[in-house]
C-alpha cells in the first residue's frame, strides 16, 4: 500500500523506536548529564523522525480528526509530566513551557492544510508556529512540506533536507564548530533508505511512551535529588 505513492522509508514503526530511543537518551543527557554533548547529538535526529511520520499520517489517515484529537489528548495528558521532568524546581516559572506534541500538532495542521488547499489555515498555522513558544518553531512543518512535497522525488527531498541544516553549521549553539541541530542530518538516511524489518508495534505504545518517559526522568531526579 505504502509503495504505491511513497518512494522514501515506509518502515515507520522501526523509525518511531529510533526516534523514542533518540529522544530518550537526549532527554536522559539534558537532565543528567549536560556537560556530556553526545546525548544532545544523538537526540536531535529524533525531531525529524516524527516529522516525517507525521508526514506519512497525513497520507494515510482515514480519520484526520481522529488523529489530531489524539495528538491534543496526549499533548495535555504529558504537560504536566514534562513540567515535572524538566522545571520541577521551578514549575510556576515555566508554566507556559508546552511540550513536544503542541508542536506537532501544529505541524501536522499545517501540512494537512497545505495538501487540501486551505490557504489561509496553512498561514495561521505558520504565523502560531513562528511567534509563539513552541519548541522548533515552524522547522516542524518546513520538514513535512519537504517530505510531503518531495515524497516521489527522494533525491530533491534529501537535497532540501541538506540544505536546511546548512545555517546549523554556520551559526547556534556550537559544540566541536557546528550548531547543536546539524546533527539532525543524520536522520537523512533512515528516512530516505527504504528498512523492512517488519516490526509492528501498537499504535498507542508511541503516545503512552512520551509521558511515561518523562515521569520515570522526574522519580530518577527525585530519588537522586537534583
Amino acid at each position: 500500500m505504502f509503495g504505491e505513492k511513497l518512494k522514501t522509508n515506509i518502515d515507520t514503526d522501526f523509525l518511531k523506536i529510533i526516534a523514542i530511543i533518540s529522544m530518550f537518551i537526549d532527554h536522559i543527557g539534558m537532565v543528567f548529564f549536560p556537560q556530556y554533548y553526545i546525548f544532545r547529538w544523538i537526540g536531535r535526529i529524533a525531531f525529524p523522525i516524527f516529522c516525517y511520520c507525521m508526514t506519512v499520517g497525513v497520507l494515510y489517515t482515514n480519520n484526520v480528526k481522529s488523529y489530531i484529537l489524539r495528538l491534543v489528548i496526549f499533548a495535555f495528558i504529558s504537560q504536566p509530566f514534562y513540567l515535572l521532568a524538566f522545571y520541577y524546581n521551578n514549575i510556576l516559572g515555566n508554566i507556559f513551557k508546552l511540550n513536544i506534541f503542541f508542536t506537532l500538532i501544529l505541524s501536522f495542521i499545517g501540512i494537512w492544510s497545505f495538501k487540501e488547499k486551505k490557504v489561509i489555515l496553512f498561514i495561521v498555522i505558520n504565523l502560531l508556529l513562528i511567534t509563539g513558544y513552541f519548541d522548533y518553531g515552524n522547522l516542524g512543518l518546513i520538514f513535512m512540506l519537504v517530505f510531503y512535497i518531495f515524497r516521489n522525488k527522494p533525491i530533491w527531498g534529501m537535497f532540501l533536507y541538506v540544505i536546511i541544516h546548512i545555517p546549523y553549521f554556520i551559526v547556534g549553539n556550537f559544540q566541536f564548530g557546528v550548531g547543536v541541530q546539524a546533527f539532525a542530518i543524520f536522520a537523512l538516511p533512515l528516512i530516505y533508505i527504504k528498512t523492512n524489518t517488519g516490526i509492528r508495534l501498537p499504535k498507542m505504545f508511541f503516545y503512552i511512551f512520551y509521558p511515561a518517559h518523562l515521569l520515570l526522568i522526574f522519580i530518577l531526579r527525585i530519588i537522586i535529588g537534583i
